[in-house]
């Protein structure tokens, strides 16, 4: 029996200035606890989510409480080849990513079993 399709997470909200970049995450954290295979995307200002300070994040120790929990479960943030911050606070946990072209990303959407974008 092939492996059931993933469920794509994309987040393009910023961070640093709405909530639901945070509720993006959470709900996908939710899907994988339920042992779904999640595939979750940054797009633009939602790399943001992987700044070391979250003290500039909206839903800042919340953002870091469940990215850890992602990190420990070895789910890699997917990031659009050209968009990861250069900074050296970016990303200091090393996080899982994944990079990826903008082709690519279309395919992990047209094979997606379901899709949330935030």
């Amino acid at each position: 029996m092939a492996a059931e399709a993933p469920v794509l997470v994309l987040i393009s909200c910023d961070p640093r200035v709405s909530h639901r970049a945070f509720e993006a995450m959470r709900i996908g954290t939710g899907i994988v606890a339920g042992e779904n295979d999640v595939v979750f995307v940054l797009e633009g200002p939602a790399v943001h989510l992987l700044d070391a300070d979250t003290d500039e994040l909206v839903d800042g120790d919340d953002i870091a409480k469940f990215r850890a929990s992602l990190k420990a479960l070895g789910v890699p943030f997917h990031v659009e080849a050209g968009h990861m911050p250069h900074d050296a606070d970016w990303n200091v946990d090393g996080h899982p990513v994944v990079t990826l072209t903008r082709d690519a990303i279309i395919a992990l959407a047209s094979r997606a079993r379901r899709a949330l974008v935030f």
